[in-house]
């Protein structure tokens, strides 16, 4: 199969372990069923793994997100890039055209769009090779997955086929997130939710693609990806077409988008070093730092600490923090990077403390500074400094001066651990200039 991942995004809805740089897909907090834990973009890959080996799949992301992606999910996902942030339509014919030109796809061959945040189950992913197969012997230009409503929701869009029997049923029409009364009628006339993963052969997306561009290759549209109109898939293109098909899927199907959907697939009450009292009821708390929390009488409570912040909700509330978190005005706390990640522990007007974490075989690039020196003091692990054109060794007890102007890396031997201190007039990432190593 050929998998397109959408993985977009800015993580408000849970924060503070989220950001703007770290959305929810990344966050590590699933158990990955070995003792340890892993993100919902892991989970994702680790089950279309598992059920369809050797499934080529591409996740369409924007800059930020990058390293984040190649960090998690390894060197064997494509990662296509959007110059931009718009919407899910460039984003799908982009990751299309680096399909075709990248990947060497034809036209011919099925392209399976899902999100790259669900929480389900295996069926799910069992389901797509079904979608694909009624692509292949259909004559629909899309083929979409629908969930059975467990519930008249009003979260969901809705899916309404045509009446009939078989797997495989045309769509009679579809329908935005309506109030309860409306989606218990709509659940009636058999309807399903719309969970965004779809199927279409390569060569109809680089058809409706080439109405907007002039192209040849990938390289030509991500040049012109500015002039790509910025708008849904679902308005450019499925609202548009006449010739759609669906299946329907009926296994578990989490929409995991604030911390009170989160508290519903928890496999237990607390992550990280945590203590619910006898009295709490219906708590949860999810703790990244390496301080304790304790709860005490709570009841249908959330609590969320990371290093951005810290969360304490009613659990019906927590769907409404975005406002709110927006009223915050300070740097991003935590990120992860192509080399590791890092993570502010103290900020001063002209200071900056930092503890890195760098993955043994990775190396920070060589750059310098204009405005700051830095010095670094090696916690754990060992690497190769260079510094203005010359190599030494450095290992856990020793640091280094790293004066302004003078250009700089660390390449990691093995798993690495330092502290970081920035300190000048200007603390800013516009500082950094890359360098070429001779």
């Amino acid at each position: 199969m050929n998998i397109i991942l959408l993985s977009g995004g800015s993580g408000k809805r849970l924060w503070p372990l989220s950001n703007d740089v770290r959305s929810k897909q990344f966050i590590k907090i699933f158990s990955d069923g070995h003792g340890g834990k892993e993100s919902m973009a892991q989970r994702v890959c680790r089950q279309l793994n598992e059920v369809s080996p050797g499934t080529v799949i591409t996740v369409a992301t924007g800059k930020r997100q990058k390293s984040a992606v190649v960090n998690q999910l390894g060197s064997d996902v494509g990662v296509c890039i959007e110059p931009s942030r718009r919407d899910t339509f460039p984003a799908i014919a982009l990751a299309s055209s680096y399909m075709a030109s990248e990947k060497n796809l034809k036209p011919e061959d099925v392209i399976i769009v899902c999100p790259v945040d669900p929480y389900v189950d295996n069926g799910y992913f069992e389901t797509l090779p079904r979608l694909e197969k009624a692509v292949l012997e259909g004559d629909a230009n899309l083929t979409l997955m629908g969930v059975t409503p467990t519930y008249p929701s009003a979260k969901y869009g809705y899916i309404i086929p045509e009446a009939g029997e078989g797997e495989v049923r045309r769509v009679k029409s579809f329908r935005e997130k309506p109030d309860e009364a409306t989606a218990r009628e709509y659940i009636v006339q058999g309807a399903l939710w719309n969970c965004g993963v779809f199927a279409f052969r390569l060569g109809y997306m680089l058809s409706l693609l080439h109405e907007y561009l002039d192209f040849d290759c990938y390289a030509d549209v991500y040049a012109q990806y500015d002039k790509l109109p910025r708008i849904s898939f679902d308005y450019a293109v499925v609202e548009k077409e006449k010739r759609i098909s669906c299946i329907e899927y009926s296994g578990e199907w989490f929409d995991v988008g604030t911390w009170n959907t989160f508290s519903e697939v928890m496999s237990e009450p607390t992550i990280g070093n945590a203590v619910l009292g006898d009295a709490c009821r219906n708590t949860n708390i999810v703790n990244e730092m390496n301080v304790p929390v304790l709860a005490m009488g709570c009841e249908n409570m959330i609590i969320a600490v990371g290093p951005d912040g810290v969360l304490v909700s009613r659990k019906p509330e927590s769907a409404s923090i975005k406002p709110f978190v927006d009223r915050f005005d300070m740097r991003v706390m935590y990120e992860e990077k192509s080399w590791g990640e890092y993570q502010v522990l103290y900020e001063t007007d002209h200071s900056l403390t930092l503890k890195l974490s760098v993955q043994a075989g990775k190396a920070l690039s060589y750059h310098e500074h204009k405005t700051r020196n830095e010095s670094w003091t090696v916690l754990s692990g060992r690497g190769m400094v260079t510094l203005d054109g010359q190599s030494f060794p450095i290992e856990a007890g020793q640091g280094i001066e790293l004066p302004q102007g003078k250009p700089h890396k660390l390449a990691a031997l093995t798993d690495m651990e330092l502290i970081e201190i920035q300190f000048g007039r200007v603390i800013d990432d516009g500082d950094k200039r890359k360098r070429l190593e001779h």
